[in-house]
């Protein structure tokens, strides 16, 4: 009898790396995928059911208040410390102001205030919000302690990662006249067929996306994994997080300029629309920080940031993220490369399918394999109800 070839046992490898491999993490893959389709468009939910809060009647001819005005207002009603302002470039959105009650928390509570009357509409705190954020716990922990869930759900995401590039093995035609059935579901075959082309046409389509949310997930659950990313890269990443502002010589003469000019100061250097986050410093002798970012449906998820003298408005840094090399900008972009908001909505859209599709493939994928066991025991009952030959 003649050898296997090295190909058919290369290729049984990757199968049977894939059948049980995806059976040991199934359960995880599915819940995690599951959770970051439900949290794709989370902040598009969350304004649709509280309109309300979120959209605003423009009266005619309108002109928005000064976010001093707007800050004043609401400090007369709010105690706490502003640490932040919003202005978004569409003139029926409320502005967003996060108050800080003490220096323990870490974001605060953002308030929702109409730009033409000052009147607050509400805060980003809602039932949705709450749901999302079970959901974001259950991607991010399966809801367990972090320490135990970060490590469960980082294990199966490499484990992922393996299937997916099994899967792309096992995907490819061993002939050429096979290549049109990869790209197809045979719709009038039976549901066993169905099923089949189902996990590996769908995942073949979804794989370059998937490939991508694992590769970049792991970043969130290994230091070791981010660690060498960036010094692959070359640039840390999340290395924007925590930074401190630049530091400043006091002018105990000078009078701080008002948050609308640090504004007008960013559209001159930043002359495009956008939505313009200002952070305001908690003490004389720090900078006053502002981003601003592009929106639309194709906007890129990149922010620009300018940092001020809170006395002069001279502009004491500037991160531009057109003007950073390449290896700078997929750091910066880790984030949005993960959750699919890296090209705004319409990313958001492919990412929802590709994820829809990651849940769906443990399903299928299970469905294919006690197909297969179901095959193998009826072979077997087949083969032992046979008569014996005679010796």
């Amino acid at each position: 009898m003649a050898s296997p070839s090295p190909s058919f046992n290369l290729r049984k490898l990757f199968n049977d790396l894939h059948l049980w491999l995806g059976i040991a993490s199934g359960l995880v893959l599915f819940l995690v995928c599951l959770s970051g389709t439900v949290y794709t468009f989370r902040s598009e939910i969350e304004e649709a059911l509280a309109s309300e809060k979120y959209r605003i009647n423009v009266p005619a001819e309108a002109v928005r208040l000064s976010p001093e005005t707007i800050l004043r207002q609401l400090q007369q009603t709010q105690a706490g410390v502003v640490g932040a302002i919003t202005v978004p470039a569409d003139p029926a959105r409320p502005y967003e102001v996060s108050v800080k009650t003490s220096p323990e928390e870490r974001h605060g509570t953002t308030f929702l205030i109409n730009p033409y009357t000052g009147t607050v509409q509400g805060t980003t705190e809602s039932a949705a919000a709450d749901f999302f954020m079970f959901m974001f716990r259950m991607h991010r922990w399966l809801l367990m302690e972090q320490s135990v869930g970060r490590v469960i759900v980082g294990v199966s995401t490499l484990i992922f990662v393996s299937l997916i590039l099994t899967g792309l093995v096992l995907w490819w035609p061993k002939k050429r006249k096979q290549w049109k059935q990869g790209f197809t579901v045979k719709t009038s075959g039976n549901w066993k067929r169905i099923n089949h082309d189902l996990h590996n046409t769908l995942g073949f389509y979804a794989f370059g996306l998937l490939l991508v949310m694992a590769l970049t997930g792991l970043c969130w659950s290994f230091e070791w994994y981010r660690d060498g990313l960036s010094n692959v890269l070359g640039a840390k990443v999340f290395g924007g997080r925590g930074g401190k502002p630049t530091q400043v010589a006091p002018h105990p003469e000078m009078t701080a300029l008002p948050a609308s000019a640090f504004l007008t100061l960013a559209d001159e250097q930043l002359p495009y629309e956008g939505d313009t986050q200002l952070s305001l410093p908690n003490d004389p002798e720090t900078a006053v920080t502002v981003r601003k970012h592009r929106v639309g449906f194709f906007a890129l998820a990149a922010s620009d940031k300018l940092e001020f003298d809170p006395y002069t408005g001279e502009v004491l840094k500037q991160e531009i993220f057109a003007d950073k090399p390449l290896n700078e900008q997929i750091a910066g972009l880790i984030r949005p490369l993960h959750t699919g908001e890296v090209y705004g909505t319409f990313s958001k859209i492919l990412y929802f399918l590709a994820c829809l599709i990651g849940t769906s493939l443990p399903v299928t994928g299970t469905i294919i394999w006690i197909n297969k066991l179901k095959k193998k025991v009826k072979r077997q009952k087949s083969a032992a109800r046979q008569p014996q030959p005679v010796r």
